[in-house]
Formats: structure tokens, C-alpha cells, sequence
């Protein structure tokens, strides 16, 4: 029997990570897109929203998708970090739901920004995936190779760190006896 994930996303590079992660503890997979929309804001600034963010994909994919077994959600946004040149990292976060309800979380990477794109963000309220395809000339980069595949000048890609993120959130179901959790 197929395991069956509904995605909460039509975003093919986390479509595709989220498949990736999967394939490499599970032989059988099927992953499915679903466009959902979420209450927090489409530039996510705070742990707290990109979080609530991953999370409510999650739940809301699950919810359209009948024949799931889970519901993952990916969110990515600009989290407080102490110590950095701007005061922020982006960090991709997947949240991992079940239909009992459970719901596991994972991070990933975490980058800086460049100081004028934090800039840009705080206070002209422009979202950073808008500003980096200003600076990069690349359309669409957050459905390519991400604003970390410019950066990184191709060595880490955004599929890479979505994959990294849903791992994390998937270690709780892979050791379900260490964390209370029923078999995957």
C-alpha cells in the first residue's frame, strides 16, 4: 500500500523535496500538491509565524487530500537571531501532520539576508523572495533554485534545505517509541 502525502503547496521544489525526504525511508510514495492559504502573512517574520505557517499547510492538506496518511507544510521566513549582521536568519521549517491529529516539526539551514534586503523587508513591507529576483535577474527564484542557490552560487539550493527541514520533522515518526508516537 502506497503512503500517501498531501503537500500543502503547488510550490514544485517543495513539492519535490518533501517527496525526496520521504523516498529515502519509504519505498512507496505518493505525494500530492494542494494550493491552500494561510492566515499569516506571505512575508513571515518571527518563529512563531513560520511555524503556525508550516503547520496550518499541513493541516489544511491533509484536510483536501482524504486518502493521506499525512499532511506536510514547508514555511519559510526571517527568525530573530542574535549575533547576526541584520538581527535576522531566513529558516525553512516543515510541519508533518497525522489524522490523529500529531503533528511533528522540523528546521533547516538557517542563512542571513543582505543587510539591504532585511532593510527592504522591515520597512518597506516587500516580501524578500520579490527583492531577490530584483538583485539575482532570476524570475520566480523561491520556485527554482531559491534565494540560498543564488547566494550559495549553486552549492546549496532550496530543494536541499526543504529536504533537510521535512527530515527533521520526520525523526519523531521514525523513532515513535522514543517519542510517544504510534508506528509511521
Amino acid at each position: 500500500m502506497s503512503l500517501v502525502i498531501a503537500v500543502g503547496t503547488s510550490n514544485p521544489i517543495k513539492v519535490k523535496a518533501v517527496e525526496t525526504a520521504f523516498r529515502r525511508f519509504f519505498k512507496d510514495v505518493q505525494v500530492l500538491a494542494t494550493s491552500v492559504t494561510t492566515s499569516i502573512p506571505s512575508q513571515p517574520i518571527g518563529i512563531e509565524e513560520v511555524v503556525k505557517g508550516a503547520i496550518e499547510r499541513a493541516l489544511k492538506a491533509l484536510g483536501q487530500v482524504s486518502e493521506a496518511q499525512y499532511g506536510v507544510g514547508i514555511e519559510a521566513g526571517l527568525i530573530h537571531v542574535p549575533h547576526t549582521l541584520t538581527g535576522f536568519c531566513d529558516q525553512q521549517f516543515a510541519a508533518i501532520a497525522d489524522r490523529s491529529g500529531k503533528i511533528t516539526l522540523g528546521g533547516g539551514p538557517c542563512f542571513e539576508f543582505p543587510p539591504h534586503v532585511i532593510k527592504r523587508v522591515l520597512e518597506d513591507n516587500v516580501e524578500v523572495e520579490d527583492i531577490m529576483e530584483e538583485l539575482s535577474g532570476i524570475k520566480r527564484i523561491g520556485e527554482l533554485q531559491g534565494a540560498i542557490g543564488w547566494l550559495t552560487r549553486g552549492i546549496v539550493d532550496r530543494h536541499e534545505i526543504s529536504v533537510q527541514a521535512v527530515i527533521m520533522a520526520l525523526i519523531p515518526r521514525l523513532n515513535p517509541s522514543l517519542y510517544g508516537l504510534g508506528k509511521l
